[in-house]
């Protein structure tokens, strides 16, 4: 038998929820089937849809060895720390990610991402221990591309991070904007609203009309901050956040980003490449507006927080618009 008892990190979530990341090794098969059979909150049998509260006792009726076998060890990462900080309180922190970086692992790398560096330095800081929690983990609610620099957000707490996903999930709470570089004179602001296909394979996206009944609307504002010589330097403002969302909508549009070799052209890339030695793309989340807060992230209201461009990006910036 295991007894567990529901702290502020743990609440406000689905008790399936709750145990699926308990268990986090097991199928969703059996979590249902324990809840069904095994599973008591405060003394009663309830349903997988019950909403957990602080102080919640869940009592699951197994043997300690059949949990363990589900349960995946926890082992804190070790990864240098390559970001920067740009805020932080003790509610949040926002990072800049730099080039090459995932946010979260994947196939190709595991051990030395984003997020793993920012839990490594708040369990160095004392704010974020392992053996203390049951299921929650400091995490990032925005995602950058391997390739893109800029801010992400981490909630270093359940009640934060539950509320920054509601912010980032509705509208009206963060403005996000990014600096890029694009091929063509752009003259004045472009507000592009379609849908997208994603193409698993490929790891592409495919922009198609806004008429379609398939696909994924997506809302990209561009506006122009400085034009020469055939380039122009772009805010770019996401109102939704999909898979490479900026560089396909704007090379939909006909300016296409500088480096993008997924959806810029061959000529112009290898020509970017020869003079930059750029051959990714320009492409850097630069600032964050908080025009307002939910629940207890309230006073992130008019929060505005900016990162610089990289070293080498800015160089670019410079020599194409001196």
């Amino acid at each position: 038998m295991i007894k567990l008892t529901i702290t502020e990190n743990e609440e406000n979530q689905r008790l399936d929820r709750f145990l699926k990341k308990y268990f986090r090794n097991a199928p969703l098969s059996y979590i249902y089937k324990l809840i069904r059979k095994n599973v008591k909150v405060n003394g009663k049998r309830t349903d997988v849809e019950r909403m957990l509260a602080v102080s919640d006792e869940i009592t699951i009726y197994i043997s300690e060895d059949e949990a363990k076998a589900f349960q995946e060890k926890k082992t804190l990462s070790t990864a240098k720390k390559q970001f920067r900080i740009a805020y932080e309180d003790e509610n949040i922190i926002i990072v800049e990610k730099p080039f090459g970086l995932l946010v979260h692992g994947d196939k190709t790398e595991k051990k030395n991402t984003l997020a793993n560096q920012v839990t490594g330095y708040l369990a160095e800081k004392g704010e974020y221990v392992p053996g203390r929690e049951k299921t929650f983990v400091p995490s990032p609610v925005n995602r950058l591309d391997r390739n893109t620099t800029g801010l992400v957000i981490f909630g270093k707490n359940n009640r934060s991070l539950q509320s920054l996903n509601l912010m980032i999930r509705e509208r009206g709470y963060i403005h996000k904007y990014y600096l890029t570089i694009v091929h063509g004179e752009l003259t004045k602001e472009l507000t592009l609203k379609d849908k997208m296909e994603k193409d698993e394979i490929r790891n592409t996206v495919k922009v198609i009309s806004l008429d379609s009944p398939e696909g994924k609307v997506m809302e990209t504002v561009a506006r122009p901050l400085k034009t020469v010589r055939g380039f122009t330097l772009v805010e770019v403002e996401l109102v939704t956040g999909r898979t490479h969302q900026i560089r396909a909508h704007l090379a939909k549009a006909g300016f296409p980003v500088i480096g993008d070799i997924k959806y810029g052209g061959k000529l112009s890339n290898k020509k970017m490449d020869e003079k930059f030695h750029l051959t990714t793309q320009f492409l850097h989340a630069y600032r964050l507006y908080f025009e307002g807060g939910a629940g207890p992230l309230d006073y992130l209201k008019g929060l505005e927080v900016k990162s610089n461009l990289p070293p080498n990006l800015e160089a670019i910036r410079a020599d194409l618009f001196h």
